[in-house]
């Protein structure tokens, strides 16, 4: 911070009615105002008074603190610290003489245009008086005197001693009359309570009000009525002396007041919620920005103050925030008096009670119009040079020239514009995310989430909350609602990879998202809406799975819009030469190492071997290859692709790519004994995930027993 920035802010904090203060981005605490000081009696010449930063951390103030609020106060500090996110906590803190009051403290970060942390400024808000008025009233609510009585049109017929004793009046003397019982009541309240009396009489319903009367000693007391009518044609009730707790209402109430001339004095827009951010207040600056009173801004609703682009994201946040109870960011644009929009970072922070619960949220609204369209003009700037990018990298990790991957890349440039549902169908390692992260970066949706989902990867009694989200309570161990795939994915792409994996169940719910755009979370009723383009992979043929009853064939047609095939390695063997110069580059930079050159017999195999893992085991050798490889010149371990001779044979012979597979898997578990999964297993020795070869072995039909020693199994 320069210095006359220093001078300026200290001077700010100096004016605010409360105790404020700075600190560096460390958390070391640098300044403390003049009220703050003078409480906590710091000599004139302490460095906090002056803003000299002497290097001390947080823990040397701690004596500052109640001891009963020393771990409390540095676990949310430290934690504020080291999260870069404002609090909110309620400690007592200690005063000069020794004594201690109870503060509510509030800290926020304050941020460079670059979003660098700069420091923390604070302000703590003396509440003791509004504290002991709690412990006040329910103390007196414990303690409170109560009388009996019953009433008819003729009179009381009955007062209790403790009812006399209320009135200041002997126990045990005469009951009084009407006239006698006015007599009693406050001069300004007579009117009020003959009426009441009137209508009880008149209507003989139940009734609750509150009066004063005056003592023969002049003392006067607010009395709390409750009566209900009796089966005679009367009434019995009680009378509750409840002048304490009206005056620690009142207490309550200027308290209040105080508060809010804090917070109009806020050079922030500032809005306090509550627990479920239902409007409670808005500052001056938060009032006259909206042009609306604090009982109209009430009464408002979101959509007519927040941009209509803006609103999802909001309402979003608000989801995720409720759900939570943790703090959060947001940035929207918000309409001013003149109907203008400004962009607006609004940042908001719950306050608990001593159980943990969410009382309150405290929202602090910072303009950042300025910053936004510099953003916007910045990115405007760009675009052409993005395009340009965009022309040169085209499909990022998708590397080769071949036809029939060029063919490939040109369908996905078609399709991308648009928001059909894709099918990608492809065996294991050909690239069928990389594809679908190309159609979502290609598309409208860009902007939006890209959320990949592996159907195979979920256990089948999860997936459906997985894809849908629950609520709190759905199932064991659902403690609090989650949002599922499709809600984060709301207005983006989501990528379900695997998909011939989903259980019966799952694809129904699928197909009502594909109909209607809506499925309901676990365990919920309510129908929620989603804006989100699908895009499906699988390995499996899905019209043999529809055929054979494993998926369903309304499914398969509402996703099979507009199908993409990804080509096998062993069919674009032109690319494997550009593959492995990416793959070497790539892996020996991150090594430290560099090659001058590739051996040609290690090419040659490569070439010539039939990749049935496809791209990814190709790129699983480089990189094993790069960490072993000790010289200028790149080699391949040959026993690596020891399985060539055997497996192209087959392929030969096969004639189709079922077969194909067919002699590859069962090549890999005649090697590994008929295990699938382990470290000598055939799905490591192919290099793809063991559930992928499960699902490839029960489309095949193939027999494990057949590979493992000792009689064939079943």
């Amino acid at each position: 911070m320069s210095g006359s920035f220093e001078v300026q802010l200290q001077a700010t904090l100096n004016m605010i009615p409360a105790h404020t203060w700075y600190a560096a981005a460390s958390g070391v605490l640098t300044y403390v105002n003049k009220r703050c000081a003078d409480y906590l009696g710091l000599p004139n010449d302490h460095p906090l008074r002056s803003g000299i930063e002497t290097g001390v951390g947080w823990d040397t103030h701690i004596p500052l603190i109640h001891p009963d609020d020393h771990d409390a106060t540095r676990t949310v500090w430290a934690t504020c610290v080291r999260t870069e996110t404002p609090y909110d906590m309620v400690f007592r803190a200690r005063s000069g003489d020794g004594s201690h009051r109870w503060f509510i403290g509030r800290a926020e970060p304050l941020r460079a245009d670059d979003g660098r942390l700069l420091y923390w400024v604070g302000i703590n808000l003396d509440i003791e008086e509004r504290r002991q008025a709690e412990l006040y009233l329910a103390e007196s609510q414990r303690l409170a005197n109560i009388g009996s009585w019953a009433f008819d049109d003729s009179g009381f017929k009955y007062w209790s001693p403790k009812l006399f004793e209320i009135h200041g009046l002997k126990a045990g003397g005469k009951v009084p009359n009407t006239a006698e019982y006015l007599a009693l009541v406050h001069p300004e309240d007579r009117e009020f309570i003959e009426k009441a009396m009137e209508k009880m009489l008149s209507d003989h319903q139940a009734f609750d009000f509150t009066k004063r009367i005056v003592r023969p000693d002049n003392a006067i007391r607010h009395v709390r009525c409750v009566g209900i009518a009796a089966a005679n044609g009367g009434f019995i009730g009680t009378a509750i002396d409840v002048t304490d707790q009206e005056q620690l209402t009142r207490a309550l109430r200027a308290g209040e007041e105080e508060l809010r001339q804090i917070l109009d004095l806020t050079p922030q827009l500032t809005t306090v919620l509550g627990a479920k951010q239902e409007r409670l207040y808005a500052n001056r600056m938060a009032l006259e920005f909206l042009g609306v009173s604090l009982d109209e801004w009430q009464r408002e609703i979101k959509e007519n103050e927040a941009h209509p682009d803006d609103l999802k994201r909001l309402e979003a946040a608000e989801v995720r925030g409720l759900a939570s109870g943790a703090p959060y960011d947001v940035e929207a644009r918000f309409r001013r008096v003149d109907g203008t929009f400004r962009w607006l970072l609004a940042r908001f922070n719950p306050l608990r009670d001593e159980a943990g619960q969410v009382i309150r949220w405290f929202v602090a609204c910072t303009d950042i119009d300025d910053r936004k369209r510099a953003e916007e003009k910045l990115h405007q700037e760009n675009v052409a040079l993005r395009e340009e990018i965009d022309k040169a990298s085209m499909f990022e990790e998708i590397i080769g020239a071949s036809p029939v991957l060029t063919t490939v890349l040109a369908r996905v440039s078609k399709v991308a514009v648009s928001d059909s549902t894709v099918l990608i169908n492809g065996e294991t390692g050909t690239g069928k995310e990389l594809i679908a992260r190309a159609i979502h970066r290609r598309s409208r949706r860009s902007a939006g989430a890209f959320v990949a989902v592996n159907c195979a990867a979920i256990p089948r009694e999860l997936i459906a909350s997985e894809l849908f989200g629950h609520e709190k309570g759905a199932f064991t161990g659902a403690t609090q609602r989650r949002l599922g795939r499709f809600e984060l994915a709301d207005g983006g792409t989501i990528f379900l990879d695997e998909v011939g994996e989903l259980s019966p169940d799952t694809q129904v719910a699928l197909l009502r998202v594909l109909q209607e755009r809506e499925f309901e979370r676990v365990g919920g009723s309510e129908a929620i809406h989603v804006d989100v383009r699908i895009i499906a992979a699988t390995n499996r043929d899905l019209s043999a799975a529809v055929a054979n009853g494993a998926f369903r064939q309304d499914l398969f047609y509402r996703l099979n819009v507009f199908p993409l095939e990804m080509p096998p390695l062993r069919q674009r063997r032109e690319d494997i030469p550009l593959l492995v110069e990416y793959f070497i580059h790539r892996y020996a930079r991150n090594a430290g190492k560099s090659f001058r050159r590739v051996n040609k017999r290690t090419l040659d195999d490569l070439q010539s071997y039939p990749w049935p893992g496809n791209v990814r085991e190709l790129q699983n050798v480089i990189e094993r290859s790069v960490i072993v490889c000790d010289t200028e010149e790149f080699k391949v371990d040959e026993s690596w692709l020891s399985a060539k001779p055997t497996l192209d044979t087959r392929l030969a012979l096969s004639g189709t790519v079922a077969a194909h597979e067919r002699a590859i898997i069962e090549e890999a578990l005649r090697a590994s004994s008929g295990r699938v999964f382990g470290p000598s297993g055939a799905a490591a020795r192919l290099g793809i995930p063991r559930s992928t070869l499960e699902s490839k072995i029960r489309t095949l039909r193939i027999n494990k027993g057949h590979f493992r020693p000792g009689p064939a199994k079943d």
